[in-house]
């Protein structure tokens, strides 16, 4: 059965991103998450007959939203491997904008025989892919205390990390994990009622992060878009949480993830892309309320520059 697009995931921060494209007509643009295609859809009604767009998505499910446009090439693939792919296609160096949502769309939330939400008692699976890889219960039967414990501190944020990862072994001893529930049981007690809903959501955002490998393949992306933008390309992102964000921020102010900064001998600063927004722009009131995920969006927006320019 077709999925609905509306159901599927509400474009966030549609029309600051286009804006951020500053789209050419006749560009060529990459949606490196297409996801429901919402970001796609309006960048199509924006091109005109000789541009293109290239949407990547490694989701079975995304491949129903493919619009029925001669102008629009899906790629099954992850974006870590947008370089392989934009050689394949003879669009290296040659993309006048690229967008990146990063947030984990409504349909995966609301479907619970993915995995990713705590609301539903399916099974922990978490992945992206749901083709190939490891599940999340691959991950909490089999890793270690020290990388279940890392695992949480880096990834979920949690202060109680190796306490929570010793109670996952020792309950896995006598009861492997299966199912969302088999979780749950073993985080009651660190749960306070107060602060359960937000506990949850970061054990599971680490092990969302963990099955898909998410954080390495957005330092991949953000390295590769180095040699498919054009002089003067825009990147546009959008990230969810500070993890995520932190990443974006430093590569693009830097063109490292460490937030290092290069000079010459001048001292003027060497970077790789000119921010475009020097503040970081988020959702209206509005947006937020008429779709309650986009609150924690945040969307950086930056410009390919010549190797030789010096940003100061």
């Amino acid at each position: 059965m077709k999925v609905e697009h509306l159901n599927y995931h509400i474009p966030v921060l549609l029309r600051e991103s286009l804006e951020g494209l500053a789209m050419d007509p006749a560009g060529v643009y990459v949606d490196v998450t297409f996801g429901g295609g919402g970001h796609s859809r309006a960048i199509l009604e924006r091109l005109g007959a000789d541009g293109r767009l290239y949407g990547f998505d490694q989701d079975a499910d995304a491949e129903r939203n493919i619009p029925d446009d001669p102008r629009f090439v899906f790629v099954r693939s992850n974006f870590r491997f947008l370089s392989n792919f934009s050689r394949y296609h003879g669009i290296g160096g040659q993309v006048a904008g690229l967008l990146a949502d990063l947030g984990v769309s409504s349909h995966h939330f609301d479907d619970e025989e993915r995995g990713f939400s705590f609301r539903f008692d399916g099974l922990l699976d978490m992945r992206m892919n749901y083709r190939a890889g490891k599940t999340a219960a691959d991950v909490l039967n089999t890793y270690s205390d020290t990388q279940l414990a890392d695992m949480f501190f880096f990834y979920g944020e949690l202060k109680m990390s190796r306490r929570l990862a010793s109670a996952i072994v020792r309950e896995r001893q006598t009861r492997p994990f299966h199912k969302i529930e088999d979780l749950l049981d073993v985080l009651k007690p660190f749960t306070g009622r107060d602060k359960e809903k937000k506990f949850l959501a970061q054990v599971f955002q680490a092990l969302r992060i963990e099955v898909n490998d998410e954080m390495r393949a957005l330092r991949n992306l953000l390295e590769q878009t180095l040699s498919v933008l054009k002089p003067g390309g825009r990147l546009v992102v959008i990230t969810y949480h500070s993890l995520e964000d932190r990443l974006v921020k430093n590569f693009l102010k830097t063109g490292n993830f460490e937030g290092r900064s290069e000079q010459d001998f001048f001292g003027n600063v060497y970077s790789p892309y000119r921010l475009i927004n020097n503040k970081v722009i988020v959702p209206s009131e509005e947006e937020i309320e008429s779709n309650p995920r986009s609150r924690s969006a945040k969307l950086r927006i930056a410009e390919r520059v010549e190797e030789k320019a010096r940003n100061i």
